[in-house]
């Protein structure tokens, strides 16, 4: 069962096509990332399956309904722009917007310091929002889309002003909710956290889709155009092959750039004869690469 399903639809404001016939689907229990640089249409597109915004043409569900129907309260949203009540204290948010989401002040009196753990915001409970720091909030507001427990999750940006620590803190708890059976839906232009993350992947540019797929699925469309390789010997020569265009070092490992349509196993052939070879990997693309061959080195400077 989709989760979350779009087909063919179109959002534009005044002459901009903000999105571009985008069709999209997003199966129950995944975690299914929507990637693009900003302006590329990520933010219009989770507005609309909110039902903030609606769409001008094509067909968006989520859970089987309409966006805005029956299935509006069981969905949770993170949105880009945070709100919340900054005279108020971090626990009794958590509670006040549990409960506009219909949950009993009994399970919330559970839940509220069970997310607070979580986050690791425990001993500010008694503090007020507008004391907190920009990841601290950042981790609030994730607790409140999260405090319902909700099915499907869509989350725009939900790593911004995340220092690493707790980055891989809101990752990890991701992961560990996709065990449980959730489904997320989220946009980044941070393109190293969804590979790490997502089950599928949508990239975007100007409104349309690029590609769409897993991460291996992606790959295996884009032939690599390099091998990263460590040796012992005298390595010079490399720079000299015809299938080589550039070598780079770091450290003791070489990254060879291959010329179109050299195959990686004639560089090895090169190397077996000449030194002896402790490595040889043939180097995956990564998505800031695929994506930076497809939209150009302007737009993926956005992303």
């Amino acid at each position: 069962m989709d989760a979350v399903r779009l087909d063919e639809v179109t959002k534009c404001f005044g002459d901009v096509r903000a999105v571009d016939g985008l069709s999209l689907r997003v199966p129950a229990g995944s975690v299914y990332g929507f990637l693009g640089p900003n302006g590329a249409g990520k933010t219009t597109t989770l507005r609309m399956i909110m039902n903030i915004l609606g769409a001008d043409s094509g067909r968006i569900e989520v859970l089987g309904n309409a966006p805005g129907g029956p299935a509006r309260d069981r969905i949770g949203y993170m949105p880009e722009e945070r709100g919340l009540y900054r005279k108020m204290t971090v626990g009794k948010v958590l509670a006040y917007f549990g409960a506009l989401k219909g949950v009993s002040a009994a399970e919330l009196a559970t839940r509220v310091p069970q997310w607070l753990g979580r986050v690791e915001l425990s001993g500010w409970a008694e503090r007020k929002v507008e004391e907190l720091s920009r990841g601290m909030h950042q981790k609030l507001q994730f607790a409140v889309t999260c405090i319902s427990d909700p099915d499907p999750l869509i989350l725009d940006e939900p790593f911004s002003g995340l220092d690493p620590v707790n980055l891989d803190l809101l990752k990890g708890i991701i992961l560990e909710m996709r065990g449980q059976g959730k489904t997320f839906l989220f946009s980044t232009h941070v393109m190293h956290e969804a590979e790490q993350l997502c089950d599928f992947i949508l990239l975007i540019n100007k409104g349309r889709a690029v590609l769409n797929g897993t991460l291996d699925q992606i790959r295996s469309q884009r032939p690599s155009h390099a091998v990263v390789v460590e040796v012992e010997g005298d390595s010079r020569f490399i720079e000299e092959l015809p299938w080589v265009r550039e070598v780079k070092a770091a450290g003791r490992e070489l990254e060879i750039t291959l010329t179109d349509g050299a195959d990686p196993q004639q560089i090895l052939a090169a190397l077996v004869g000449s030194v002896r070879v402790r490595r040889f990997e043939v180097k995956r693309p990564s998505l800031h690469e695929i994506f930076v061959g497809l939209v150009g080195a302007d737009d993926a400077q956005n992303a």
